[in-house]
Parts: C-alpha cells; structure tokens; sequence
C-alpha cells in the first residue's frame, strides 16, 4: 500500500513538472492587447480609386499585421474590428477595443483627393486633438462621414455633423490622457514607413476623429497613402506594397511594446536626451518649479511642450526659444511647460501664437493645488468661476 501511495506521489510530481516546463515563458504576464481596425468595409467602399476600393487596401494591410504579430509575438494578443468584407459601424469598432481593455488601437485607412489623378502622396498618422489645418479638418470629415448610412447616427452621436466644422469645436476642449503615447506610437510607425517602406511621410497629425475619441487607450489613425495617385494605388493594391506597410507597421508595434516593458513610453509628445548629465533645472535662480509649490483654490493651466528622462540646462536649445520654462516629475519623466495662467483662453492663445509652431505636439494641462488634474474638469471649473 505505501508502495502504491509512492507510485502516485510520483507520477503526480513528474506530470507537474512536465507540465510547469511545457508553459511559455511569462505565461502568467498579461498580455498586450492590440486592436486592430480596418477602416470601412461592406456597404461602406471608403475612397474609391481608379481599380481599388479603400476598404479592401485596408482589410489587407490590417490581415497582413495581424498575422505578423500573431505570429512572432506570443506576449501579444490581436482582436480585430472586422477580418471580412462587413460593414461595422464607428461606435462598435470602439466598444471592441474597450471591451478587449486594448493596450492600443490601430486603425487603417487610405487617404484620397477630389481628383483621381492627383499626384498628392505619402503616409500620414493622426492622434485625437483639435485640426490645426483645413487639410486635417477635411480627412476627419472624410473619415468620420460614415456615420451618416448607420440607423440611428444623430442619436448614437449625440447630434454630431461629420460635415459641418461647428461639429468640430467640441474636440477644442477634448484633451486625450493617452496622447503622448499615441504620438509616441505614431511617430514610430511614420519613421518606419519613411525608412523601411521608402514612402513620402506627410507627418503625425491631429484631428477630431470619432472611432479615437470613443477608445479608452492609446490609439492612431493611420493613412496607408493616396488611392486617387496612380502610382500610389498601384502600390497599395499589390502584394510588395501592403506587405511593406503591414511590416512598417509591425516594427513600429514592436518597438513601442519594447518600450513599454522598459518603462519608457510616457505622458508627453517628445522623448529628449542629452549627452550628459546636467544640474537640475531648480537648482537654478533664473528658473522654477512652481507646480510643486502653487497653491490655488482655482485651476491653473500650463502649456505641455517636451519631455525628457533627464534634467535639461536651462539655455537648452530644445526649448527653442521659449523662456521661462518650468517642470515637473512624474513616473520619473521630467515634463517641461511654459506659461502659466487661471485663465485657460489666455494659455489657448498662447499655446496658438507662441507654441505651436514651434511644438506641434504641445498641449494644455491643468493643476490645482499643486497636483495635477483633469484637464475637462479644470475646464469646466473655469467656466464656472468665470
């Protein structure tokens, strides 16, 4: 009998051995969760080109990421908003990411003009804010037109009109907590469409895009390129071309995960090093650091304009002019803003004549005794204390 109970104990030990050894590496780690969107599908072409349709470019480049990532990172989990020729209306594509708890939502779009025999070309990333220009203005429209063949559009989007720019003030005061991860993200994926897929980079924009603002993470709208430029089509529709985007893409993912691990995607447009190390910004008579100090009953906004994982001299010509710059710590980033005001149309026209040319990514945060807010709230407590 006791030889038997052996036996048992020893088997029982020998399968959980084999079976702990069977498990992937960090098997208990959550994994990241990318949403993967392929803009319009079904009943809804998106741009039409002279042999292509915008949702079949953009169901395969979205197919084609989804398998590189399945297929090489085991520490990734892939949800897709559609993997067919459906029609899936805006509002859903966000409920997906959110209920998946996505770690970051790409979504995939081709960019098009008026004429068909445009020679505009080039790949473009946009994150959720306010256009900064009529071009901007006009690829939100585009994209966010969908919503007119859904059922119920005006009630589902409280009113909204794709069409008309007096829709678009609402995104005035929107302000995206995962914005410095989605330029992050999106500056990544641009540099990699410039130097791995060899196409004109237009850039990383912002614009009032609904399928962003519903998300909760970070989250990009990328535009492959322009299906109304002949040649560009051409590249898009064959097969070295949407798997050159697709893998762009990919290496972009890759590194923005890498990042993540190591603690170094943060809450800020620009990632800046210096060369070696400086004395802290405090420490210098000419400079400041009243975040730590204000005490103010009501909100007080600054203008967000760089980050760094280390302190910068004071005369930095990464300030590009701008004087007097203060700081902040957080999650061990320094985060550097220049104005400072209760009066938040005071630091919004002061962000328009003096920043923005200058740090296209900058944007308002708030703080109140001290501490950081949000920034909605912060707005909303202007209003009412005016």
């Amino acid at each position: 009998m006791k030889r038997y109970k052996f036996y048992i104990v020893f088997v029982s030990c020998v399968f959980l051995s084999f079976l702990l050894g069977t498990l992937p590496a960090g098997a208990s780690d959550k994994l990241f969760t990318v949403v993967i969107d392929a803009g319009h599908g079904g009943n809804d072409p998106g741009a039409i080109g002279r042999r292509g349709r915008e949702k079949n470019i953009n169901l395969s480049v979205a197919l084609k990421l989804g398998k590189l990532i399945e297929g090489n990172c085991k520490d990734a989990k892939v949800v897709y908003t559609r993997k067919k020729d459906i029609f899936v209306p805006l509002h859903r594509r966000a409920e997906i990411a959110n209920a998946a708890k996505a770690d970051l939502f790409i979504s995939i779009h081709t960019n098009s003009l008026a004429s068909r025999n445009s020679r505009v070309q080039g790949t473009e990333t946009y994150t959720l804010g306010l256009h900064r220009t009529e071009d901007n203005l006009e690829v939100a429209k585009k994209e966010n037109a969908v919503i007119l063949i859904e059922d119920d559009y005006q009630q589902r989007y409280a009113g909204f009109n794709p069409n008309s720019s007096e829709s678009y003030i609402i995104f005035e005061f929107l302000q995206d907590k995962y914005m410095a991860q989605s330029v992050s993200f999106a500056r990544l994926v641009q540099k990699q469409f410039r130097q791995s897929a060899r196409r004109v980079d237009k850039g990383v924009h912002q614009a009032g895009f609904l399928v962003l603002r519903e998300t909760s993470m970070p989250s990009v709208l990328i535009e492959l390129g322009y299906i109304t430029n002949p040649s560009e089509e051409q590249y898009l529709l064959s097969e070295s071309g949407s798997s050159a985007l697709a893998k762009s893409i990919y290496q972009a993912f890759l590194t923005y995960k890498q990042e993540g691990k190591q603690g170094n995607v943060i809450e800020s447009g620009n990632v800046v090093e210096t060369k070696k190390e400086e004395p802290p910004v405090s420490e210098r008579s000419e400079d400041k650091k009243p975040q730590a100090k204000a005490q103010s009953v009501q909100p007080v906004f600054k203008i967000q304009i760089l980050t760094s994982d280390r302190v910068l001299p004071v005369k930095s010509r990464l300030f590009k002019g701008l004087a007097p710059v203060g700081w902040y710590k957080e999650g061990g980033i320094y985060k550097y803003t220049y104005g400072e005001s209760t009066d938040y149309n005071r630091i919004l026209r002061l962000k328009r004549s003096k920043v923005d040319a200058k740090f296209k990514d900058a944007f308002i945060i708030a703080f109140k005794n001290g501490e950081k807010m949000n920034i909605n709230q912060a707005i909303k407590e202007f209003k009412q204390n005016r």
